[in-house]
């Protein structure tokens, strides 16, 4: 098994112009069922991955501003999120209160098979905010209220 060191996973947007990378094993791992995730990202669900504010840097060669748009939730104003400006994907989330990171699934490299790359680091272990799902995921992952082993267990 590798070390945190050694585990680099890279992603970026559609069009490619605005490019990241994380180091090491994310926080956690999750598909995210809260109206927020829905809205902001236009879909039933997503995969989130969480990473300590030291993990995330942006590697496209363009200044941050080039790049990317972000905004600011009114009722979460902690959170920074970050999109391309150039096709306007969805890149990453920012917590300024804590500096930790998220970025999703969906953005992130696939091999030659299209698999995400290092998909045993970043895999989701559990489904949060369950009970405003969308639609129903029959998989052997734990549902939650909220946070995995923060919130009320639904199945």
């Amino acid at each position: 098994m590798a070390s945190n060191e050694e585990i680099v996973t890279t992603g970026g947007c559609f069009c490619g112009a605005a490019r990241y990378q994380v180091k090491g094993r994310p926080i956690r791992a999750a598909y995210c069922h809260c109206t927020l995730c829905q809205r902001f990202n236009a879909a039933a669900f997503i995969h989130t991955i969480h990473w300590e504010p030291t993990a995330f840097s942006w590697t496209h060669s363009a200044t941050p501003e080039d790049v990317l748009d972000f905004y600011h939730v009114a009722h979460k104003p902690w959170k920074k999120r970050y999109r391309c400006k150039t096709c306007g994907v969805a890149i990453a989330n920012e917590n300024t209160n804590t500096g930790k990171w998220s970025v999703w699934g969906a953005q992130l490299d696939r091999d030659e098979h299209a698999r995400i790359r290092n998909w045993d680091v970043v895999k989701p272990t559990a489904h949060w905010f369950y009970e405003t799902r969308m639609l129903d995921v029959d998989d052997a992952l734990g549902k939650w209220a909220g946070y995995e082993n923060e919130s009320q267990r639904l199945g």
